[in-house]
């Protein structure tokens, strides 16, 4: 006995194609069918707009007035997923900054917990160091950077066991080829970031396995004429995908539009809101690490105006790709293929028959109206 819900009234994006006067169809949890509307299923029809895959994000620090780190534990990755879906998330990886081993450990469990419960919304986790350089720690503790140890390779191989996907970010400084060929090996996607390497130890990195890089152009080696650094080796390497924080203060649009039009592929530039606990709360301030972040102007800064993840959301991503001239396809592509393709993970970031019903409704200006995630509609 099948249970079709057909969706129409809305322009709908499979993530490669557009529909028009087409109507979507959900089986349960996952996708039927989308072309006309089955005879049978229970007909939900759209105020216009669109209705899209929904969005796939690989850097959230925290939402709903929690940061992930101490004291988090399967409510409160819960708490982020069910934050992120007002804003049309239906994957995220719960990112952990720089922390102690024991905190590490804990999110850790925390994590292999939500997974054994399906938690919808829960992709996985991305540990964002502590392996990482002190000359580009950004608002990360110096004093909790470290490098590498065969202790730390052991327990994130144990880790990535218990997860459907685990996120590395390291610095050439911390993590050695050898490490990072070992972690890949595990399954582990290996991200570059917070570092100041060099192009060369950069591409002896991304030959070693690394695939991904952490916040272009923030916190690590710029591109000069001689030296290409980690931006360059990022736009040089096809093999690497690369994040980006597009609220229009961590980068410049103009050095956006130019790293879209330089990015060799089939690595791609995809979105990610680098968020943290503000997300869905009207918070001006919030501590983090003993230290005060105050939110204001569109952003997140420590009192000496060090920037402290982003105050930005994927819908708000979207949504200023947009304004500044890119097409939707190209926007909705960042916010989706393109990082599930950085996951290895194809089927994130699509619309078709058998796969999960994740989806998102928003109508002008990409301001999100519903979402769903595995067919069910999430409260706002």
């Amino acid at each position: 006995m099948t249970d079709l819900t057909a969706y129409s009234g809305a322009r709908i994006f499979d993530g490669v194609a557009w529909y028009e006067n087409a109507a979507l169809v959900v089986d349960g949890e996952n996708i039927h069918s989308i072309g006309p509307v089955h005879p049978g299923a229970k007909q939900v029809v759209l105020d216009g707009g669109y209705l899209v895959p929904g969005f796939v994000d690989l850097q959230v620090n925290g939402g709903g007035g929690h940061l992930i780190g101490e004291g988090t534990g399967v409510a409160e990755l819960a708490l982020v997923c069910d934050t992120h879906a007002q804003f049309g998330v239906t994957s995220l990886l719960p990112t952990l900054i720089t922390n102690t081993p024991e905190v590490t450990q804990a999110v850790l469990s925390a994590g292999a917990a939500a997974t054994r419960q399906r938690m919808p919304g829960f992709l996985g986790l991305h540990l964002e160091g502590p392996h990482l350089a002190v000359s580009r720690k950004g608002a990360h503790d110096p004093k909790l950077i470290r490098p590498m140890e065969e202790s730390d390779l052991v327990l994130l191989e144990r880790a990535r066991v218990e997860l459907p996907h685990l996120v590395v970010t390291v610095a050439t400084e911390s993590c050695t080829p050898e490490q990072i060929q070992r972690l890949t090996r595990a399954g582990i996607v290996v991200s570059l970031g917070h570092t100041d390497a060099s192009f060369e130890a950069a591409s002896a990195a991304i030959r070693a396995g690394a695939s991904m890089a952490t916040h272009l152009f923030n916190a690590m080696s710029q591109m000069g004429n001689r030296e290409p650094g980690l931006v360059g080796a990022v736009l040089h390497h096809g093999t690497v995908s690369a994040g980006l924080i597009a609220d229009g203060i961590h980068v410049h649009p103009a050095t956006l539009a130019s790293a879209l039009r330089a990015k060799k592929s089939p690595g791609q530039i995809f979105l990610v809101s680098d968020s943290m606990s503000q997300a869905g709360t009207d918070l001006a301030l919030f501590e983090f690490g003993g230290r005060t972040v105050f939110r204001r102007d569109g952003a997140l800064r420590l009192g000496d105006g060090t920037l402290a993840g982003a105050d930005l959301t994927m819908d708000a991503a979207v949504r200023k790709l947009t304004n500044l001239g890119f097409g939707l396809s190209v926007a909705l592509e960042m916010a989706t293929r393109a990082p599930g393709r950085a996951l290895r993970h194809s089927a994130l970031g699509h619309l078709a028959p058998g796969l999960p019903a994740d989806l998102v409704s928003f109508g002008s200006g990409v301001y999100v109206r519903a979402t769903w995630r595995r067919g069910s509609l999430c409260p706002r």
